[in-house]
């Protein structure tokens, strides 16, 4: 029997998250129980939000904590473990980190049938393989609904870290991967996206960020994200809220998928999308790229790098000092 996991799931890939503002207001309770003052070597934890947790061990070690699972965004099991497990291990990337181990997180469905838990299992455990992150335990329930993703442990030198909200004036900023992923995928789920476009997507999905972050470590960036579930602007904006920073994109630098256009127009917008506002640069992406501030001077040196490694980058707009975000 052929099995389409995207048949299985209400939401699919990071689109599934809660929306940010609901996010922010159900672990607010959580500050009367841990409070971050308590525990001077946590250096990130709630209070912080940003991508990963981190725990300073000594002045050369952090530990980087984070964890990510989702509905499946494609019906290839193999595929789907290979796109949560880079996804799950993107945050390590996202804080500068070098990922050590991880652990499934795991719900499937009871009849779901052996051979497909195995693909998914067998995806995830060969990308995490590939970041050098072996898989080495997890824990598995059953759901009517699939979902998969990793716990990941990671390492990171404390003066390195990669925080979302350390910005500076005349940073450029810099995109990894394009975007538009979310409405190609949203077209797969119901028929309508070309195989050679959905191909396409799910190969960024399953390209690691390890080169992005060694890159941003390497020329002095203090700053990225990975772009994911709340989108272009939604991750854009956490990078500079309770700043006084702001970030002006130009439209034309904005890197897009081949033949989005075609999906945007048919109205192929995620669930999270559509909560914000059907805009393309809100278009809800899956193991999206990483989001960069990177300083001017060392701006042309970082991209010339980035092309003898085969790294994608583009510089899509920079900080300046009025707050907000404009794109041109």
């Amino acid at each position: 029997m052929s099995i389409k996991l995207t048949e299985l799931a209400f939401c699919a890939g990071c689109a599934a998250k809660l929306r940010a503002e609901v996010l922010m207001d159900v672990i607010n309770p959580f500050g009367s129980v841990f409070n971050q003052e308590d525990y001077p070597e946590l250096l990130i934890g709630l209070e912080k939000a940003d991508d990963a947790a981190v725990l300073k061990l000594n002045d050369e070690q952090a530990l980087v904590f984070t964890t990510d699972f989702f509905p499946p965004p494609v019906d290839d099991p193999y595929d789907y473990g290979a796109v949560a497990a880079a996804n799950s291990i993107s945050d390590i990337f996202a804080m500068g980190g070098k990922p050590l181990m991880a652990l499934n997180v795991t719900a499937l469905p009871a009849d779901l049938p052996k051979d497909v838990i195995s693909e998914i299992f067998r995806g995830g455990a060969e990308k995490a393989k590939e970041a050098g992150c072996p898989i080495v335990g997890g824990h598995t329930i059953r759901d009517n609904e699939p979902k998969y993703g990793l716990a990941v442990v990671g390492m990171v030198h404390p003066d390195k870290i990669l925080y979302k909200g350390h910005l500076s004036i005349g940073d450029k900023m810099v995109l990894s991967k394009p975007i538009g992923f979310g409405v190609t995928v949203t077209a797969s789920k119901v028929g309508l996206a070309e195989e050679e476009d959905l191909q396409a997507v799910i190969k960024w999905m399953k390209t690691l960020n390890r080169t992005a972050s060694e890159l941003a470590v390497e020329f002095g960036s203090h700053s990225g994200t990975d772009v994911t579930g709340f989108s272009l602007m939604g991750h854009s904006w956490e990078m500079i809220r309770g700043t006084d920073l702001g970030l002006r994109y130009a439209y034309d630098d904005i890197p897009f998928v081949p033949n989005y256009e075609k999906y945007m127009e048919m109205g192929m917008f995620s669930a999270g999308a559509d909560e914000n506002h059907q805009m393309m640069l809100f278009d809800p992406q899956t193991s999206g790229g990483l989001l960069l501030g990177i300083h001017p001077d060392k701006i042309d040196a970082f991209m010339q790098k980035a092309d003898r490694l085969g790294q994608f980058a583009r510089v899509i707009g920079e900080v300046v000092p009025e707050n907000g975000i404009t794109v041109e």
